[in-house]
C-alpha cells in the first residue's frame, strides 16, 4: 500500500504527467464550449413573419402573421419576437415587409409617427363643420425651447398700428390645441423617428374663419402685424401702448385687407403659411 501511494505520488508530481492533465482539462472545457456554442445557435426559435406583402404606411393585424421555427443563429437583435409588438404597428414611409419576412424594430412606427397622421385628430367645431388645419411658423425660442408640445393648447397674440399710430396689443384666439410639432424637414419632433428636433411648424386646426383671419394676418405681416404663441394661459410677451380684445384685432385685420388687389386677395385666401422655397411640410 506504502509503495502505491509513493507511485501516484510520484506520477502526480512528475511535470510532464501534470502536463497531460492539464491539456486533456482545457481539450475538454474547449469540447463543452463549442457543443454549447453550437447547439445554441442551432437551437429553433419561434420567430414571427409576415403572412402577406405589407405595403407602406399599413396597420399590421394579427391575421398577417405566421410563425416559423429558425436557427438562433438566423435571429439578428433588431427582429421583434412578441406578436403585441407588432400587432397595431404600421409600416414606414416607403418600407414593404414582403411576404415570408421577419419583422424588424426599424421599420414598425407608431401611427403617429407616419406623415399626415394628425389631420385625423383634427376636430369638429360647434357647427358641425370639421376645423381647418393650419401650419404656424415657429423655431426653438418662440415655442420656449420646445415647451409647446403635441395635445398642449396655445393662445395666439398679435400686435398691431391703430390709426393714431398707437401700438395695440392683445389675445387674438386662445386654447388652440396643437396636433404636430413639426421641424423644417416635415418629421415630428416628439417622435422617435429622425428630426433635428428643431421646431419650424406647429399644426393645429381652427375654424374657417379663424383660418381665413390668420391668412391675412400673416399677409400683413410687412405692415407691422406681429403674431406669437404662448401656451395657454401664459403671460403675453408683447408690449405696446394700448391693450384691446379679440374683437378690435379682428376688426383691424379686415380693415387692413379691405382694399387689397385682386392678385392679393388670391394670394390671401390661398396661402399656405408653411410654405418656404426649400420646405413643404406634409398634411
Amino acid at each position: 500500500m506504502n509503495n502505491f501511494m509513493i507511485s501516484a505520488k510520484r506520477l502526480i508530481t512528475n511535470k510532464n504527467t501534470v502536463t497531460i492533465i492539464g491539456v486533456l482539462i482545457i481539450l475538454i472545457i474547449l469540447y463543452w464550449g463549442y457543443k454549447s456554442t453550437i447547439d445554441g445557435a442551432v437551437k429553433p426559435v419561434q420567430v414571427p413573419i409576415a403572412k402577406r406583402t405589407i405595403e407602406p404606411q399599413t396597420e399590421v393585424k394579427a391575421e398577417d402573421i405566421a410563425w416559423i421555427n429558425v436557427p438562433s443563429v438566423a435571429k439578428q437583435n433588431n427582429v421583434i419576437l412578441r406578436q403585441n409588438e407588432i400587432v397595431g404597428k404600421y409600416t414606414g414611409v416607403n418600407v414593404t415587409i414582403p411576404e415570408g419576412s421577419m419583422f424588424y424594430n426599424n421599420v414598425l412606427v407608431n401611427r403617429d409617427e407616419l406623415p399626415g397622421s394628425w389631420l385625423a385628430r383634427i376636430e369638429t367645431g360647434p357647427t358641425g363643420i370639421p376645423d381647418e388645419p393650419y401650419y404656424f411658423s415657429v423655431d426653438m425660442v418662440t415655442t420656449y425651447g420646445n415647451a409647446i408640445q403635441p395635445d398642449s393648447y396655445i393662445d395666439v397674440y398679435m400686435k398691431a398700428k391703430d390709426e393714431n399710430g398707437l401700438i395695440m396689443f392683445g389675445r387674438l384666439m386662445e386654447n388652440i390645441k396643437i396636433l404636430a410639432v413639426k421641424d423644417g424637414n416635415g418629421q415630428d419632433v416628439f417622435t422617435g423617428v429622425e428630426s433635428d428636433k428643431n421646431p419650424a411648424f406647429l399644426y393645429f386646426g381652427v375654424s374657417k374663419e379663424y383660418h381665413i383671419l390668420l391668412r391675412k394676418a400673416i399677409y400683413l405681416q410687412d405692415k407691422g402685424i406681429e403674431l406669437v404663441v404662448v401656451p395657454h394661459g401664459g403671460a403675453n410677451p408683447l408690449t405696446g401702448d394700448v391693450t384691446v380684445s379679440s374683437e378690435t384685432l379682428r376688426d383691424t385685420i379686415e380693415v387692413l385687407t379691405v382694399n387689397v388687389s385682386k392678385l392679393d386677395e388670391n394670394y390671401v385666401n390661398n396661402l399656405d403659411p408653411s410654405q418656404n422655397p426649400n420646405v413643404q411640410p406634409e398634411g
